[in-house]
């Protein structure tokens, strides 16, 4: 940067070859468009070596303007501390369509050293998202606790080895305090046809534990446990097998091999294809907003009716061996939607969580959007699974301040659509409540969904919802 200070020439000679080494280090993360722009561009190996190259008396090209430009004055006068400042909130990294969006509307930055660079151009704006200090790549992080979440076979019979899930890439206690500060969410806006970006605030918040509030009705699960006991089991590729559905070339190079020795050779040269470990993670996320605490039919409110199906639903799954999570949410504006974990996905189903589970009360409103895309967020993070289900308790009324039924409608859709095109199932239950189906479908437009007057009944269509949803994702996950 002292180099370039009060050379304008230098810098835009710089900046030429400079962007395209930058942007070629993190090539995964660029839409198509900059891709192909970068296909022969990058002719750099280092920062060092563009400088020397600028230096050179070779012709360049100057750099077009979407480079934005570099303010060297303003950066080498930022703090020094500036590109560790945090806030206090985690601020989630936004996606590409999010940012193509932003380029042209943001505000400039507060942020002295993120706004010393990259100018006003697309690619400048860009750039700064990528290097501000509160912003967080997530979507690979580690899933879940540390237990094994299958079982891998060897290429040799009889071999068996746990696959467990890593956390090196940081702790779960310093994610969850994160989580709990603070996450921003974008929020679709009906009116403008365009993404608010880091428009909600959503936090975490402790749910109090009370001894007293354990003994409450839970839905039967036996039937639960039976219509969902076929669906998230994995594939296991067994080798060396005497019948399968494929050759293991290995076991035939092995038999060859045998045989040109002079030894008997092994004739199990097959691999058999078997569906007998679960591979699904699960989050239920359950509405406890104000209009939850209505009276449903049978005498119970909205809230007692989805809370029996929540807990019959998560014991269900855990006891199938699926990895499973509950969290209650309700909001008081964008930025107080809280996320209340029941269980998270390393918790047990011990009385902790029927504590919690019974302590909830109904109140404030449901911002539904900003809870869909934060539990997706959590299924990425901590699932651990190939295949990966968002389940929605709700009775469909998406309202907040700011956030009318036909606005809520709008963002809760697109929010869900956001989840499926991550290759995550989603599922959207209505228990007890009166709200129609017509709102409902405004709502949770064409994904699998159903209302049901009781949760008794919900072991007679879970199954086919399960399956529908599951393999809508595999469908996406494989065009992906």
């Amino acid at each position: 940067m002292t180099a370039l200070a009060r050379r304008p020439s230098l810098t835009r000679r710089y900046l030429a070859i400079e962007v395209p080494r930058a942007l070629a280090t993190v090539g995964a993360l660029l839409p198509p468009s900059l891709q192909a722009l970068l296909a022969d561009a990058v002719v750099s190996d280092s920062s060092r070596t563009s400088l020397l190259m600028a230096r050179e008396r070779t012709a360049l090209a100057d750099p077009p303007s979407s480079y934005g430009t570099i303010r060297a004055r303003s950066l080498l006068l930022a703090p020094i501390d500036a590109p560790t400042r945090a806030t206090a909130a985690t601020v989630r990294a936004p996606t590409l369509v999010e940012l193509a969006e932003e380029a042209t509307t943001e505000a400039p930055s507060q942020d002295s050293f993120v706004g010393a660079l990259g100018g006003g151009g697309a690619i400048g704006k860009w750039l700064s998202k990528m290097l501000s200090a509160v912003r967080q790549i997530s979507g690979g992080g580690s899933p879940g606790a540390d237990a094994p979440t299958h079982w891998a076979r060897s290429a040799r019979r009889g071999s068996r080895a746990a696959m467990f899930s890593s956390t090196a890439t940081g702790s779960f206690e310093d994610q969850r305090r994160e989580r709990e500060s603070g996450t921003k969410y974008p929020e679709w806006d009906l009116e403008t046809q365009r993404y608010r970006v880091d428009w909600c605030t959503v936090s975490e918040v402790e749910v109090e534990t009370r001894p007293d509030a354990a003994r409450f009705e839970i839905s039967e699960r036996t039937g639960l446990r039976r219509a969902l006991a076929r669906l998230g089991h994995g594939v296991d590729h067994d080798h060396h097998q005497a019948q399968g559905d494929e050759l293991d070339i290995d076991a035939v190079i092995e038999s060859r091999i045998e045989l040109l020795a002079g030894s008997a050779p092994d004739e199990d040269v097959f691999i058999d294809s078997v569906r007998r470990r679960r591979d699904l993670s699960v989050l239920i996320l359950l509405d406890v907003s104000g209009s939850a605490g209505e009276p449903g039919e049978g005498g119970k409110t909205v809230h007692e009716q989805q809370r029996s199906a929540a807990a019959a639903l998560t014991l269900a799954l855990h006891e199938l061996g699926d990895r499973v999570a509950l969290y209650a949410y309700h909001s008081q504006g964008r930025d107080a939607v809280r996320l209340m974990p029941v269980k998270r996905f390393a918790d047990d189903t011990g009385p902790r969580f029927l504590q919690r589970l019974g302590g909830l009360e109904p109140g404030a409103y449901s911002r539904l959007g900003a809870a869909i895309r934060h539990g997706t967020a959590l299924l990425q993070d901590f699932g651990g699974t190939p295949r990966q289900l968002l389940v929605v308790l709700s009775d469909g009324l998406a309202y907040d301040h700011g956030y009318e039924p036909a606005y809520g409608a709008a963002d809760s859709q697109r929010a869900l659509g956001e989840a499926r095109s991550q290759g995550v199932a989603c599922l959207c239950l209505s228990i007890g409540a009166s709200t129609d189906a017509e709102s409902l479908r405004k709502v949770f437009g064409k994904l699998a969904h159903a209302a049901l007057p009781t949760p008794d009944q919900l072991s007679q269509v879970i199954g086919p919802l399960f399956r529908s949803a599951i393999k809508s994702a595999d469908v996406r996950r494989r065009i992906a």
